[in-house]
């Protein structure tokens, strides 16, 4: 996991310089060739994706010669053609006009994601390195090689100083009860909705649809009737509470909340994605279950979503399309998340060695099904290529990897870690911009389980790089095994909103992650 540098050795004043130029003589051939081949593939690109277009020039400029060589006699005899015709045209309109209003009525309603807002705990809850490491040794219940387990994983998971805990883990020693799990869910899922509400202008008593997400906290009352006891909701609200979904139950929660806007008019949901940490400490000695404690902080979103004409023009974005792939038949990735005790009797939850391969092999199914879906014909074609020729002739060929930049401006994928940010960089053919989001995010926050990915968004957006009609792509993985993408358009330049978590840090950003 180690990041590579660039590394220049001088060998002398003389020998070195020359030495370097024929070095970069002897690369230049090479270099134009790379260069060229890039742009034979952009006009390739052009060309597939502009192709109706150019064919269509052709034959609207044979119609113009055509028409305008008609003489008055052949426009006369034309009309007299369509009036001779007049039932036919009238059916033919008639018809025309049913269909259109069938379209019309039938069509799936825009979603508007009108604001979001990322809970931001405060600077007290902070949790350094070295306080953390200090606070797991006052506790008493990890033994020295665990101590040095966390401290290696703490080293190379890509978190920075500045990350948070909930209050009870700063106690000593800890103290996870009931009521202080129940403190942090109040804390970020209030945290977050007041500034939502106080941003997009919106009353608590307007929102028809409310969903709550969170894997491992769900107390009776659940946490969604707790959202509705504080903002005193309306009593028709219809209200959901996702529990043991993963990190990716964020993405989920917007495809229930896409699917309930279809279903009723005129309507605001509200998607409120967290995770709770006091109660799920892990206080015992397995290894692999020692990571979720180095990676998972506090954070929470909340997101105002709107089938609403009107809202359109105050909306960011569009929801274009939610992908979801479950691989839980699988045995192997059923368990490759999973909590469970170990043989001390403590609760934790285990994450297995084969994590990676099977999110791969999730991530490569999710794609499979995302890609027609929104890459240009020209990617699909060489996809489809490539395919045909490895299947028909048996030929060694690698399989093409799709080049999702051509389909995406942004990319806001899974930062459960550091090696998973590593490997999605690799295997999308992704540029260090791309992954930036995510790994900063990773860095400020850590890994805020199903609420990163708008983490990430605002980190975008508080760059100033979100354009009008930009594609966003985001992509996160859960346990179950889940892998779940969502893709948004902006619906114009979208500025930072207020009180962001990203608005007095923004300019210290990016930071170079070390090893």
């Amino acid at each position: 996991m180690n990041q590579g540098g660039l590394a220049t050795a001088n060998g002398g004043s003389g020998s070195g310089s020359v030495g370097v130029q024929i070095h970069q003589s002897q690369r230049l051939p090479g270099f134009l060739q790379s260069v060229n081949l890039k742009y034979v593939k952009l006009g390739y690109h052009y060309l597939i994706s502009n192709l109706l277009t150019l064919c269509f020039i052709p034959l609207i400029a044979v119609i113009s010669i055509e028409v305008s060589q008609m003489n008055l006699d052949d426009i006369r005899q034309l009309w007299l053609h369509l009036q001779y015709n007049l039932v036919s045209i009238i059916t033919c309109f008639a018809i025309l006009v049913f269909g259109l209003t069938v379209y019309i009525m039938t069509r799936p309603r825009p979603v508007y994601l009108v604001d979001y807002f990322c809970y931001r705990a405060p600077d007290h809850l902070k949790a350094p390195f070295g306080r953390f490491m200090e606070h797991c040794k006052l506790t008493g219940d990890f033994d020295e090689s665990s101590l040095e387990f966390q401290r290696k994983i703490l080293k190379r998971s890509g978190l920075g100083e500045e990350t948070y805990v909930p209050k009870a883990m700063h106690n000593i020693p800890p103290t996870p009860s009931m009521a202080a799990a129940r403190e942090e869910a109040e804390e970020v899922m209030f945290g977050a909705l007041d500034t939502l509400f106080h941003n997009a202008n919106v009353k608590p008593k307007d929102i028809g649809i409310l969903l709550v997400n969170c894997s491992l906290f769900n107390p009776t009352p659940s946490l969604s009737s707790m959202i509705v006891n504080k903002y005193k909701l309306r009593g028709n609200i219809r209200s959901f509470n996702l529990g043991g979904m993963g990190c990716s139950a964020g993405v989920i929660a917007i495809d229930l909340a896409k699917d309930l806007l279809q279903m009723h008019r005129n309507t605001y949901a509200v998607v409120v994605s967290t995770e709770n940490i006091t109660q799920n400490w892990y206080f015992g000695n397995k290894k692999t279950m020692l990571i979720p404690d180095c990676l998972f902080r506090v954070g929470g979103s909340a997101v105002l979503l709107s089938n609403k004409l009107k809202d359109r023009r105050r909306a960011k974005y569009k929801l274009i399309h939610v992908v979801r792939t479950h691989c839980g038949a699988d045995d192997k990735a059923f368990r490759c998340v999973y909590q469970e005790q170990d043989d001390a009797g403590k609760t934790g939850v285990s994450l297995s060695k084969d994590l990676m391969a099977i999110a791969g092999g999730a991530l490569k199914t999710n794609i499979t099904t995302l890609g027609p879906l929104v890459l240009p014909i020209s990617e699909q074609l060489l996809f489809f290529t490539t395919l045909l020729v490895k299947k028909l002739l048996n030929a060694n060929v690698k399989p093409y990897i799709p080049d999702f930049k051509l389909a995406f401006d942004h990319f806001c994928i899974h930062a459960g870690g550091r090696a998973v940010i590593d490997e999605l960089e690799k295997n999308l053919q992704l540029l260090p911009v791309h992954v930036e989001a995510s790994r900063m995010t990773l860095h400020r926050f850590g890994n805020t389980s199903s609420s990163f990915i708008w983490y990430e968004l605002a980190y975008i957006e508080a760059k100033g790089r979100m354009r009008k009609c930009n594609r966003v792509w985001q992509i996160a993985f859960g346990s179950g095994f889940k892998c779940n993408s969502a893709v948004w358009e902006a619906l114009r330049n979208v500025k930072p909103s207020s009180n962001g978590p990203w608005e007095d840090c923004i300019d210290s950003y990016p930071v170079k992650i070390t090893s």
